[in-house]
């Protein structure tokens, strides 16, 4: 049976290429469906910024008239200046079949070629500062708010294709408890230390100079990291207004030596708990379910915790955790998530397992190397 991959144009077929994830899902208890109205959001180049940095295309493949599966290619021109050549796949579904997934990846990475790619990684969906990364274990629960969850069978798909593994990323959990003694104790000397230092939680009346000053930190703090890549202001913006109607401020803290700004934690109560009920939909039960299941939220998320390379040398992460600790433990919680975490990772990784934190998840990204067309052109 032949499988027919056809191109999409955004943001007119947006709704079908998410919806088409459905049957591929189905029997799936941990998947939460996301919400169509928010991701038509995300693939309208009228509304969402990241379209002006990147070139962009989607497919969906069909099978006997009917979607099996989705694929898109992206090339962020921000990258180009990190790692030019390198274009990144995602939004990456398909049915338990080789032959679906190979003639998506293989149109996916045709495309890339002739934008002049000599290399292609994923699953980004579009890059690393949004959804990312494949679930290789850890399927016996259901993903945090933000992060992506996929069949378990993907992994075995994307190898046989001639996928290669190139980093790994971690999703630790703490259960909720008494503050750990010795985190609390290099907190309270290095604010002895160093009076200089404060800590501040969010002031929501105040929210574009919140984000302005997160936006500073995060895209300081992660300079280094594997696969980061510069947050414009405006995709920024973009993100953190979507996050607005989650954020629980006494879970945001801000750090500073003297005046300046020097760290960040943002932790989000699971609202993934509410949106699987959801099924995709607002209407008819959608509100629902979002009024009366968000007192039953029970998980945090550990979503940012950055600090600026200048004050790295301090050990700032440890007041900062115990904030967020403190203010956690004061919500009807089962404990928290903090992720993701490259493997490379050492010294945050490092500071979660002193908090008692356990890897439960593991999430991969892949590459494939890629010979470029002949003539192709790297758009800009």
């Amino acid at each position: 049976m032949n499988v027919e991959v056809r191109a999409i144009e955004l943001p007119r077929d947006a709704a079908r290429f998410v919806r088409s994830w459905w049957p591929i899902y189905e029997g799936d208890e941990q998947w939460v469906p996301p919400l169509v109205f928010e991701r038509k959001m995300f693939f309208d180049p009228r509304k969402n910024p990241y379209f002006q940095h990147a070139t962009i295309q989607c497919w969906i493949a069909f099978r006997n008239g009917g979607p099996v599966g989705t694929i898109a290619a992206c090339v962020d021109h921000k990258l180009q200046d990190e790692e030019k050549g390198t274009g990144n796949f995602g939004f990456f579904e398909f049915i338990d079949d080789e032959e679906v997934a190979a003639a998506l990846l293989d149109t996916a990475t045709t495309w890339l070629r002739q934008q002049g790619m000599t290399k292609a990684q994923g699953p980004f969906n579009f890059n690393s500062n949004h959804e990312f990364g494949l679930l290789v274990d850890g399927f016996d629960t259901p993903p945090m708010i933000s992060n992506p969850h996929n069949r378990h069978y993907y992994g075995r798909v994307y190898e046989s294709i001639g996928l290669e593994p190139a980093m790994d990323w971690y999703a630790y959990w703490l259960d909720a408890g008494p503050l750990p003694e010795r985190v609390a104790r290099i907190s309270e000397r290095i604010l002895k230390r160093n009076p200089e230092i404060r800590l501040r939680k969010a002031d929501m009346s105040n929210f574009d100079q919140e984000a302005e000053l997160l936006w500073q930190v995060y895209n300081d703090a992660w300079t280094d990291n594997w696969g980061h890549i510069h947050f414009h202001k405006d995709e920024f913006d973009f993100m953190v207004t979507g996050l607005k109607a989650v954020v629980n401020p006494n879970l945001v803290w801000f750090a500073y030596v003297g005046d300046e700004i020097a760290g960040v934690t943002v932790t989000l109560p699971d609202y993934n708990q509410v949106v699987k009920h959801m099924n995709g939909s607002i209407f008819p039960f959608g509100w629902y379910h979002f009024l009366t299941k968000r007192s039953q939220i029970d998980a945090l998320r550990v979503f940012v915790l950055g600090i600026r390379q200048k004050f790295q040398h301090l050990p700032l992460g440890a007041p900062l955790y115990i904030k967020t600790w403190e203010e956690g433990l004061k919500l009807p919680i089962r404990g928290a998530e903090c992720s993701l975490i490259l493997d490379n990772n050492h010294r945050m990784r490092g500071a979660v397992e002193k908090l008692g934190g356990t890897i439960y998840k593991t999430y991969r990204t892949y590459e494939l190397p890629l010979v470029a067309d002949a003539g192709a052109t790297t758009e800009e």
